[in-house]
């Protein structure tokens, strides 16, 4: 399997799809093509591996068949090495976790609109609409309600990392590079997250990163 994503300092959606293809525990070849430089739409038009999907990231690429969408990756690879995998096993959790992932996929335009994922910075006194806030509120309340219910068995949003973490580790990101004041079990639990092997690798290979995208360093 090939997996392409964009650069690691920016792009969220190219994270998930790379925590979903690890949390597979299947091999994978990852090749990073980086947004919005020079050649991006060229890029776009000549990569046979990018075409697909109009040059969207992050792409999955097993044999002939070509996943794109960061959800989609993670239900592909969930049918390939068992649900179980990313997913809790009681239903009435599992339910949770699912409607979460789905409205993290679809919602919260504010928050990504005015805290863009930078995994290298963090910004001094940004000033977020009653929208974002409204988002944070809303993420904080999930967040909340998984930990409460369900997550008695590790630190997690359902105790074992799955598919919930995998979708809401780029708002750990943006809480922390914008600083974001949450509570106390909210700041355990994005410890954890920040903290996972996997976290620290993709944060790691992000620092080492020399490509810059000026719109998401121009925030506030």
């Amino acid at each position: 399997m090939k997996l392409i994503v964009g650069n690691k300092n920016y792009s969220s959606w190219s994270l998930r799809g790379w925590l979903a293809a690890k949390q597979s525990g299947l091999h994978f070849e990852e090749i990073t093509v980086p947004l919005f430089g020079e050649d991006w739409e060229a890029t776009k038009r000549s990569d046979d591996e990018i075409q697909p999907s109009s040059g969207k990231v992050p792409i999955l690429w097993d044999g002939e068949t070509v996943v794109w969408d960061s959800l989609a990756i993670l239900e592909y690879l969930a049918d390939k090495v068992g649900r179980d995998r990313f997913w809790p096993k009681d239903d009435t959790a599992r339910g949770m976790a699912r409607a979460m992932v789905c409205e993290m996929h679809s919602s919260y335009a504010a928050l990504r609109s005015e805290c863009p994922m930078n995994v290298r910075r963090k910004f001094d006194g940004v000033q977020l609409s009653d929208n974002a806030k409204q988002d944070i509120v809303r993420i904080l309340t999930l967040w909340a309600e998984a930990r409460a219910r369900f997550a008695s068995g590790g630190p997690f949003l359902f105790g074992a990392f799955g598919a919930a973490d995998i979708f809401y580790a780029p708002v750990v990101s943006r809480f922390i590079s914008y600083q974001v004041v949450v509570p106390g079990f909210a700041a355990a639990y994005m410890q954890a997250v920040w903290e996972h092997e996997w976290l620290q690798a993709w944060i790691n290979s992000a620092e080492e990163e020399e490509w810059v995208i000026e719109q998401y360093e121009a925030v506030g």
